[in-house]
C-alpha cells in the first residue's frame, strides 16, 4: 500500500529484546492503523468473496518460522499480497451473505484499547473495572431494548458478555439442566427434551449434545411457510405431550427472534405461556434481529419476552461492535452460578466471599473472559442511542427498496415476509414452463437458482448467500454493512438481473 513504500525498515529489536517498547509500539501502530485506513478506504474495489482455491497459501509461506526477526514494513506487505487475496471482505459495502459483521471506529478501538490493557477478567478481584463496566453496560442496553426489569441487575437478574449465542445457549441450556435434574435426579439425564424448531440455529443442537442431552431428545418442531416459518403454541405443545406420554421430561425451548435462513420470528407470548405450562425454561435467541428491537417500531417483536428465563443478542452483528460481543441476560444469576462455578483454592479472595461482587468466571463456559465491555461502552457513547437507531434504519430502508426492486421484475418473488433487513429472493418456478420433462418446475427452479447464486459470487460484485426454506432454494440479501449505502443496493440488484437474463437466454 502507499503509506508502506517509502518506509525505512527497522524491526526495533536490535539488541535486547523489548516486545513493549512504548515508542516501537507508537511506530507500529501508525503503520498498522495507516495500513487499515487504506483497506478501508479500497475496500470496495476487492471482490467481495476471496477468489482463492484451497490450499493457496501453503504455497506462498516458507516451511517454517523463521529464526531472525522481520521487519513491520515486510509483514504488512506480505499482508497486502498473500493474506488480503483469501479474506472474503466483511467490510466491503457490496458484502449481503450470511449476516452482517458491522464495524465501526468505536468499536475497533474500544477493542484496541482491550487488547492493550491485555487483562484477565475472570473474578472481580483480576480487574474491577472489567467486571462493574460490564454490569453498567448490559443494564444500559437493557433499558435500551425496553427488557423487562427482571432482566437487570438493578431488578435481581443481569447481563453477561459472552463470546457467540452457541456460548450463551449452552449456558443457559447447562442452568436449566441442572435445575430440572436436581429436581427429578441425575440419573434422568438421558429423559431430558430439548426443543426448537425447524428453523432454530444448529447451535442449540450442538449445545444440546455438549450437555449430555440424548441425541434422541433433541426435537427441532416443523414450521409452515403458512406460519412465516415461525415455530406455533400448538405444535409446541403436541409435541410435548408426546414426549410427556413417553414418559420424557421436558426441559427447554430455544425461541427465535430472526431466524438464519429467514429472519422468521417465534412467537414468545404463546410459546412462553405454553412452556409455562410444563416448567420449560425458555431462551431467547435474537442474534440478529435484537439489534433492531432498540427501534420502537420494531420492539414488538420482544412481546413476551418478559415470560422467557434468559435472552440473548449479538452486538458484533448489527450493532457497530467488532467480534466477538453476544449480550446474554438471565432473570436468575444464580442458577448460571450453581452449574458453572468453580472456586479452587488460588481463587480465593475476600470480594468474592464477601458476595457483593459479580465474578463473571461463574457466568460462562471458560475461567479466563476478555475485557468486553469497553468496546459496548465506546460504541454506546461515541454514537448514542439516537444515532444507533438511525444506522439500522437506513439498513431496514435499504432492504425495503431492494425488495421493490424485486417486485418491479415478474420473473422474481420474495418468498418470505421480510421483517428486518434480509430479503429473501428466487427466480419464479412460473419461469420454467414445459421444457423440463426430467424435473418439476420446483426443483428446476431450485437448480436455476442456485446457479445463478455461485455465477453471481464468483463475479465478485457482490457477496449472497442461500437457504432453504420449506423446500424452496432462495438467495438471501442480508443488508448491514456499515459502507453500504442505497447505490449499493441499486448496483446489486442490476448485478443479479445481469447474470439472471445471461443464464435464462442460456437456458
Amino acid at each position: 500500500m502507499g503509506s508502506l513504500q517509502n518506509q525505512k525498515p527497522d524491526n526495533g529489536l536490535s539488541g535486547t529484546m523489548k516486545p513493549l517498547d512504548p515508542e516501537e509500539f507508537r511506530r507500529q501502530g501508525h503503520l498498522v492503523i495507516d495500513f487499515l485506513a487504506d483497506y478501508y478506504k479500497n475496500v470496495e474495489k476487492y471482490p467481495v468473496r476471496s477468489q482463492v482455491e484451497p490450499g493457496y497459501l501453503k504455497k506462498r509461506m516458507p516451511d517454517s518460522a523463521p529464526h531472525d526477526p522481520e521487519p513491520i514494513e515486510e509483514i504488512l506487505r506480505d499482508v497486502q499480497k498473500d493474506i488480503v487475496p483469501g479474506i472474503t471482505h466483511w467490510q466491503s459495502p457490496n458484502y449481503f451473505a450470511y449476516f452482517p459483521s458491522s464495524g465501526s471506529i468505536a468499536g475497533f478501538l474500544g477493542e484496541v484499547l482491550s487488547t492493550g490493557f491485555n487483562i484477565v477478567g475472570f473474578n472481580w478481584m483480576s480487574s474491577p473495572a472489567a467486571t462493574e463496566l460490564e454490569s453498567i453496560v448490559m443494564d444500559w442496553l437493557g433499558k435500551i431494548l425496553d427488557l423487562p426489569s427482571e432482566f437487570l441487575f438493578s431488578g435481581g437478574g443481569g447481563g453477561v458478555l459472552q463470546g457467540t449465542t452457541c456460548e450463551a445457549i449452552l449456558c443457559t441450556l447447562v442452568a436449566a439442566r441442572d435445575q430440572m435434574l436436581k429436581k427429578i435426579g441425575r440419573e434422568n439425564i438421558n429423559k431430558l427434551v430439548v426443543y426448537g424448531s425447524d428453523q432454530t440455529h444448529s447451535a442449540l443442537q450442538k449445545a444440546a449434545q455438549i450437555a449430555g442431552i440424548n441425541p434422541q431428545n433433541f426435537r427441532a418442531v416443523a414450521t409452515t411457510k403458512a406460519d412465516a416459518f415461525g415455530l406455533t403454541a400448538e405444535a409446541f405443545r403436541a409435541t410435548i405431550e408426546s414426549d410427556i406420554a413417553s414418559g420424557l421430561f421436558p426441559l427447554f425451548l430455544c425461541a427465535t427472534i430472526g431466524t438464519t435462513s429467514s429472519t422468521a420470528v417465534d412467537p414468545l407470548s404463546p410459546l412462553c405461556a405454553v412452556a409455562e405450562e410444563y416448567g420449560i425454561w425458555v431462551h431467547v435467541d435474537a442474534a440478529y434481529a435484537g439489534s433492531a428491537c432498540i427501534l420502537p417500531e420494531h420492539r414488538h417483536f420482544l412481546n413476551g419476552v418478559e415470560n422467557a428465563h434468559s435472552f440473548s443478542f449479538n452486538a458484533h452483528k448489527w450493532f457497530l461492535t467488532t467480534l466477538d460481543c453476544c449480550c446474554m441476560w438471565v432473570k436468575d444469576p444464580s442458577a448460571l452460578v450453581k452449574a458453572l462455578s468453580t472456586y479452587p483454592e488460588y481463587l480465593r479472595n475476600k470480594a468474592s466471599e464477601s458476595k457483593q461482587v459479580v465474578d463473571y468466571k461463574d457466568w460462562q463456559i471458560t475461567l479466563s473472559r476478555r475485557f468486553r465491555s469497553l468496546k459496548l461502552w465506546m460504541v454506546l457513547r461515541s454514537y448514542g442511542v439516537a444515532n444507533l437507531r438511525k444506522f439500522l434504519r437506513s439498513h431496514i430502508k435499504m432492504a425495503k427498496n431492494f425488495e421493490g426492486l424485486i417486485g418491479m421484475d415478474k420473473r422474481f418473488e420474495v418468498v418470505v415476509p421480510r421483517n428486518f433487513a434480509t430479503v429473501c429472493f428466487r427466480i419464479s418456478p412460473l419461469e420454467f414452463g414445459g421444457n423440463h420433462q426430467i424435473v418439476s418446475k420446483e426443483d428446476a427452479a431450485n437448480n436455476f437458482n442456485a446457479k445463478l447464486l455461485e455465477t453471481i459470487n464468483e463475479s465478485g460484485k457482490i457477496y449472497m448467500t442461500h437457504a432453504i426454506i420449506g423446500g424452496e432454494y432462495v438467495m438471501r440479501f442480508a443488508v448491514g454493512a456499515t459502507l453500504t449505502e442505497n447505490r449499493h443496493v441499486t448496483l446489486a440488484w442490476k448485478v443479479v438481473q445481469e447474470h439472471a437474463n445471461a443464464l435464462l437466454t442460456n437456458s
